[in-house]
């Protein structure tokens, strides 16, 4: 529902009545409406129908469009492009075009980023790894960083043909988070927080969480979790490993839980009266806010308190999973909140822009993210979370098979790359144990089964039950949703 038909569906006759009061013609208004019988059985009737489909769970009446195979996503975002080149898309035909010049034919006049452009020559690189092949499939995957990955390859579906049309971060990032690279527009998380719900009343719907690989990278800005035109209740909320994982949660000094609550309860009906004056929806969605985040102020502590996990977690997720902060730890989080029913965790892991020396800082990246990936599917199978969990790993882009700067004996970079990529997706009644798409020989182009990064939401929103062409918000006058209007569809290939 959009902003406007919530206002006026809110809006009561005491609104009408205050909103016109200072006409002429308010005293004549008021006595054609009357004391209605009509309008009084209207609303009764209205009240006292049952809540339907996940309207019980603070969502949309509408939702579920149908049977659900999911009921949650967990997103583990790799922030910066990794090469899927040196990952997963591997061909023993790289090993013969190494140090050649990638061939105008494949490059097809591709449109490449300022930090190459000056380039006047473009040697491909073969990945400087070890790739076996793994799994029932026998599919290619680089060993020597991701061992962890390779023993899940059943449990996952690579998709080796992901593609956008982005070639730098900040819109590449926002396409896939949002469905568009203009800014201010909502985030995935936020479209399933305002359309499903959520079964936790004391938790986000949609939570966020960053780490950082083996260097900062880009920037990341709360837009990419926010709620743009759907009201505010929905956006993301950041969870942080300090002292206060939600900011300004706690109390200040001298105020305690009492005094919170009737500070809250003042507010309220401070905030009741302004609404039935005005029946703005974003006074109703801040009251619901401050109550959310007085519930949190117990159900947040209890959850970042990974004390009673047993020593087996910490083995399983590997060692950094004890310090705060790291993505190991904000992995066993991710479980600890799917247990709690919050349909939407994001996890974002900064340091894949790799431009130059790539052989060691990809390597230090999967040592930070292949072991709590990998556990995180293990633990939510084992638990039997992952049959209605969708785990998703990937980034906004791939990387380029040519160097980016001079090709020496075991260092180079590579440049941003668009045209496709890999993302592995697992759970959630996606197909386990399989790869879908194929690139050719120089990793560069689509040769079959394309998969626009809306086609893979598309796909997702399938899984939880939502016709992602029928799930729309009318805003400045059209109709907007999560895919887009590009032509967005649902790939079967993925689904079991």
């Amino acid at each position: 529902m959009d902003p406007i038909t919530e206002y006026h569906r809110n809006m009561t006759r005491r609104q009408l009545l205050s909103a016109t009061r200072g006409c002429l013609g308010a005293a004549a208004l008021a006595t054609l409406l009357g004391d209605t019988p009509m309008l009084n059985a209207a609303t009764a009737q209205k009240a006292s129908k049952p809540m339907l489909g996940s309207a019980a769970n603070g969502g949309l009446p509408e939702l579920p469009h149908f049977a659900p195979k999911a009921k949650r996503v967990i997103y583990l975002f790799m922030a910066g492009g990794p090469s899927h080149i040196d990952m997963f898309d591997y061909k023993p035909a790289l090993r013969d075009i190494h140090g050649k010049e990638l061939p105008d034919s494949i490059r097809n006049g591709q449109r490449i980023t300022g930090m190459t452009s000056g380039q006047k020559s473009f040697p491909c690189v073969a990945p400087m790894f070890n790739f076996e092949q793994v799994g029932q499939r026998g599919t290619w995957v680089n060993t020597d960083i991701l061992p962890h990955t390779a023993r899940i390859v059943d449990d996952i579906a690579i998709i080796r043909t992901m593609h956008t049309e982005a070639i730098n971060h900040d819109p590449a990032i926002t396409y896939i988070n949002t469905g568009t690279q203009q800014l201010g527009r909502p985030s995935f998380g936020s479209w399933v927080s305002y359309g499903l719900g959520s079964p936790n009343h004391d938790l986000p719907a949609y939570v966020t969480f960053i780490s950082v690989g083996a260097k900062p990278g880009q920037a990341l800005f709360a837009r990419l979790w926010g709620s743009g035109f759907l009201p505010s209740k929905h956006q993301g909320v950041q969870f942080r490993s300090g002292a206060d994982p939600v900011l300004y949660l706690s109390n200040p000094p001298g105020v305690d839980r009492d005094m919170r609550r009737k500070m809250l309860d003042g507010i309220a009906q401070l905030n009741g009266e302004r609404f039935d004056a005005v029946g703005d929806p974003e006074i109703d969605a801040r009251v619901s806010q401050y109550e959310m985040a007085y519930r949190m102020q117990t159900s947040v502590p209890e959850l970042m308190s990974i004390d009673d996990e047993p020593e087996s977690t910490f083995e399983m997720y590997g060692p950094d999973s004890k310090k705060k902060g790291t993505f190991a730890a904000n992995c066993v989080l991710a479980r600890r909140l799917a247990e709690r029913g919050v349909p939407f965790v994001q996890l974002f892991h900064r340091g894949w822009d790799q431009h130059g020396n790539l052989p060691n800082e990809i390597r230090k990246n999967a040592a930070g993210t292949d072991q709590p990936a990998a556990a995180l599917v293990q633990d939510l199978k084992q638990r039997g979370l992952l049959e209605d969990t969708v785990v998703i790993f990937g980034g906004e882009f791939g990387r380029t098979i040519y160097s980016q700067g001079k090709l020496t004996a075991n260092n180079h970079g590579r440049d941003h790359h668009g045209r496709c990529f890999s993302t592995w997706v697992a759970g959630g009644g996606f197909q386990p144990g399989i790869d879908y798409g194929t690139t050719d020989d120089y990793c560069y182009n689509i040769v079959e089964n394309p998969v626009h990064i809306s086609d893979l939401n598309a796909t997702v929103l399938r899984t939880l039950g939502i016709d992602h062409q029928r799930f729309t918000v009318k805003y400045q006058g059209l109709d907007w949703r999560l895919t887009g209007v590009n032509g967005a569809k649902v790939v079967p290939g993925l689904l079991a």
